[in-house]
């Protein structure tokens, strides 16, 4: 087989043009300008110039075409093969490396997420018992019927209690007569007390010249002495005699505001929620249960909050109130006051939430949800609850460095919503841990890191409950 010269061989691997050969086909090309513009009539051929056919430019093309291919595939293929050689080294490198798949570490809510149970009250609520013996004469008011404060609501029938006040009427007036003697019998006794001592006066005169015997005047003495004595009783008497005066009135008193009893009226203005009596009845004092009466313009709620989240909620603080009968509504009210201190079962604080009812929609004894939700300003960071570890060293999670070696971080975690957890120190945000590290904790572990499938969070719930 015929080679050009200057051509090596295609099995050495490389092609070089040899100078010339870059000469001839210089001339060639050259040659086919000329005659091209000699064919135009531009310049006129020489007479020994050399005129190529077709097959031979053609030829020519065709070598110079083969030759760039040639050495294109010459280039290209070893290239191509070292690339695939990396990339198959690569791969195999990456496949030998433990898939781990990542979580970024972000930041919670701005809102503190607190969602409690909560039991509604009525504000004020009182039992209605009667303070009169007898039997019921007339209803006025039955359940579910609004009552103001003062409004009658019953009158009891109480013949007893009459009789009772003519009877104390009666030792009122009894005592008022006994008094009126023991003034009568004080105004005697000062008399005779007067006169013992004028006599003892005059008997000591008397016995001081000798004209009486001594025991004479002595007798006189004791005389205006027990006067004396009998007018300081007589005032103990009188004074007696009004004691009894002022214990009758408390009892007539009394006994008239019995009386005023056997009209049963509202304490305060309220919707009656218990009708017990009706017409006929019998009444006992303070024994019987009427009514009972509650206040519904304002209803308390009583939500138990868990320790972790005690110092979260102040009184002052907003709520938000859903009940299940009432899809839809959201009904806002206050937190008012708290008991300051846990209940040692259960550790919760018991909170007091005032919730206005204008409309009556809400009910005493309603089961509620409460949303205790409050702004924060520096919200915690937030991690999946798959990725804690729990070791002897605490509590760590499988961080990620850059160079794709894990690390265990030992972290503080805060609140606890069941998927998700709140930690409030050892990492930072932004940061990458391992979703679920499994056997993929270890100190030092050179991992091939890939974002975890996003998981759709699921509700908070609270803990210590």
């Amino acid at each position: 087989m015929r080679r050009e010269p200057g051509i090596k061989p295609a099995d050495s691997g490389e092609i070089n043009l040899t100078d010339s050969t870059e000469e001839q086909l210089r001339r060639e090309v050259e040659d086919l300008r000329r005659r091209l513009r000699e064919k135009d009539g531009h310049v006129s051929p020489p007479a020994n110039s050399w005129h190529p056919s077709g097959v031979a430019i053609w030829a020519i093309f065709l070598g110079v075409a083969i030759l760039l291919a040639i050495a294109f595939f010459a280039g290209y293929i070893p290239l191509q093969k070292r690339n695939s050689v990396l990339a198959g080294e690569a791969r195999d490198f990456d496949q030998s490396l433990p898939r781990a798949e990542v979580v970024e570490v972000s930041r919670s809510s701005s809102n503190s997420e607190l969602e409690l149970p909560g039991n509604i009250q009525a504000s004020t609520e009182a039992p209605i018992l009667a303070r009169a013996d007898g039997y019921i004469k007339v209803r006025m008011v039955d359940i579910g019927d609004r009552v103001r404060a003062g409004q009658p609501m019953a009158e009891i029938e109480a013949p007893e209690v009459d009789q009772q006040i003519r009877q104390a009427r009666a030792n009122l007036q009894q005592a008022q007569a006994a008094l009126d003697q023991a003034q009568a019998n004080y105004a005697q006794g000062k008399s005779n007390l007067e006169l013992a001592r004028v006599t003892a006066k005059r008997w000591s005169n008397l016995a001081t010249r000798g004209v009486v015997s001594k025991q004479e005047n002595d007798q006189y003495q004791a005389q205006y002495e027990a006067q004396t004595a009998n007018v300081d009783a007589l005032e103990k008497a009188i004074a007696a005699q009004r004691s009894n005066i002022a214990a009758s009135e408390a009892n007539l008193a009394r006994l008239d505001e019995v009386q005023s009893y056997r009209i049963v009226k509202a304490p305060f203005d309220g919707v009656v929620t218990l009708r017990n009596v009706d017409v006929g009845a019998l009444v006992n004092m303070g024994n019987t249960l009427l009514f009972r009466v509650a206040q519904t313009a304002t209803l308390r709620t009583y939500v138990n909050v868990p320790e972790t989240n005690a110092s979260s909620v102040h009184p002052g603080q907003t709520a938000r109130l859903r009940v299940a009968s009432l899809p839809g509504r959201v009904f806002t009210g206050t937190v008012a006051r708290s008991t300051n201190s846990l209940d040692p079962a259960s550790r919760t604080l018991l909170m007091e939430i005032q919730v206005p009812n204008p409309d009556g929609s809400l009910l005493p004894g309603m089961y509620a949800q409460v949303d205790l939700n409050s702004p924060r300003e520096n919200a915690p960071l937030l991690v999946p609850g798959d990725a804690l570890v729990a070791r002897g060293q605490g509590t760590q999670v499988a961080l990620v460095t850059p160079d794709h070696t894990v690390h265990m971080q030992t972290i503080e975690v805060g609140r606890d919503y069941g998927d998700r957890l709140e930690v409030v120190g050892g990492l930072q945000e932004g940061s990458l841990i391992i979703a679920n590290p499994g056997e993929l904790a270890r100190e030092g572990l050179h991992v091939d890191p890939v974002p975890a499938a996003p998981r759709k969070p699921a509700a908070p719930k609270n803990v210590g409950r």
